[in-house]
C-alpha cells in the first residue's frame, strides 16, 4: 500500500505545454476543490512556496492565483497566518458527482475529456434560441382558441418530458408501454396528446427509479474507489 501511495502522481502538477495557462490550470483545480466542498470554509491553503513546488510554477504565479480567488470571494488572506477558504461558502458536492459521471460516459464513448469540457463551456456561454414568432392562425371561436392553447401546452410538456427522458435512455426498462403511433400524418388532438404525455411521465418515472438503483449499486461497488478530487485532497494532506 505504501508503495502504491508513493507512486501516485502529483494532482497539482501543471502542464506548461497545455493550451490553458498554468495559472488557470491551478485556479480551476482549487476552485473545484472549494466548490465541491473538498476544501471547506476556514480550511488553510498551502503556502505560496509549497504550492509552487507542487505545481511546478513560480511563486508569483501562486500569489496571483490566490489573489484572483480572493477577488472572487473564495479565499481570504490573513497577515502572518496564510490563506484560508472564505467563510460562508456553500459547497455543491453534486457538482463532483455530475462531473465524474459525465467523464465516465465520455470515456465509455471514446471521447476526449478536454472536448467534453470545451463543449460544456461553449453550451453554457451561448444564449438560448430566440423565441419563435407565433404562427399565424385563422380567426377561430373562443372554444377553438382554448383548444389550440391546450394542445400547445401539452406539446410543451411532451417536449420537456422527451428531453428529460433522453438522458435516461439506458435506464428505460424493456416492455414499457408506448403511446399509440399513427401511420398517417395528422394533427394530434387533446386526448391523444394527453395519452402521449402520461405515457412519457410513466416512462420517466420508471427510468429514474432504475437509474437510482443503478447508482446505488455502483456506489456499493465503488465504495473504496476515491474520486479524482478526493484523491487530490488525500495526496495534499499526506504532503502537508
Amino acid at each position: 500500500m505504501a508503495q502504491r501511495l508513493a507512486s501516485e502522481p502529483n494532482p497539482f502538477a501543471t502542464d506548461p505545454g497545455d493550451e490553458l495557462p498554468v495559472g488557470l490550470q491551478l485556479t480551476w483545480r482549487l476552485r473545484a476543490l472549494i466548490a465541491s466542498g473538498r476544501l471547506a470554509s476556514g480550511e488553510r491553503l498551502p503556502s505560496f512556496r509549497r504550492l509552487s513546488g507542487w505545481a511546478g510554477v513560480n511563486v508569483n504565479t501562486v500569489r496571483a492565483v490566490y489573489a484572483g480567488l480572493e477577488q472572487e470571494g473564495l479565499v481570504v488572506s490573513r497577515q502572518g497566518q496564510g490563506t484560508f477558504v472564505a467563510d460562508g461558502i456553500e459547497p455543491a458536492p453534486r457538482l463532483e458527482q455530475i462531473a465524474t459521471e459525465a467523464l465516465r460516459q465520455a470515456s465509455e464513448a471514446g471521447l476526449s475529456p478536454r472536448d467534453l469540457a470545451i463543449v460544456a463551456a461553449a453550451c453554457a456561454s451561448m444564449p438560448g434560441p430566440p423565441p419563435m414568432p407565433p404562427a399565424a392562425e385563422p380567426p377561430a371561436a373562443a372554444e377553438e382558441g382554448e383548444t389550440i392553447e391546450v394542445r400547445r401546452e401539452l406539446r410543451r410538456q411532451i417536449a420537456r418530458l422527451e428531453a428529460d427522458l433522453a438522458s435516461y435512455a439506458r435506464d428505460l426498462p424493456n416492455g414499457m408501454p408506448t403511446a399509440s403511433r399513427r401511420a398517417v400524418a395528422h394533427v394530434a388532438g387533446v386526448e391523444e396528446l394527453e395519452e402521449t404525455r402520461d405515457t412519457l411521465i410513466a416512462q420517466l418515472s420508471q427510468a429514474q427509479r432504475a437509474a437510482e438503483q443503478r447508482a446505488r449499486e455502483k456506489g456499493r461497488e465503488r465504495a473504496l474507489e476515491a474520486s479524482p478530487l478526493e484523491r487530490a485532497m488525500s495526496w495534499w494532506r499526506r504532503k502537508s
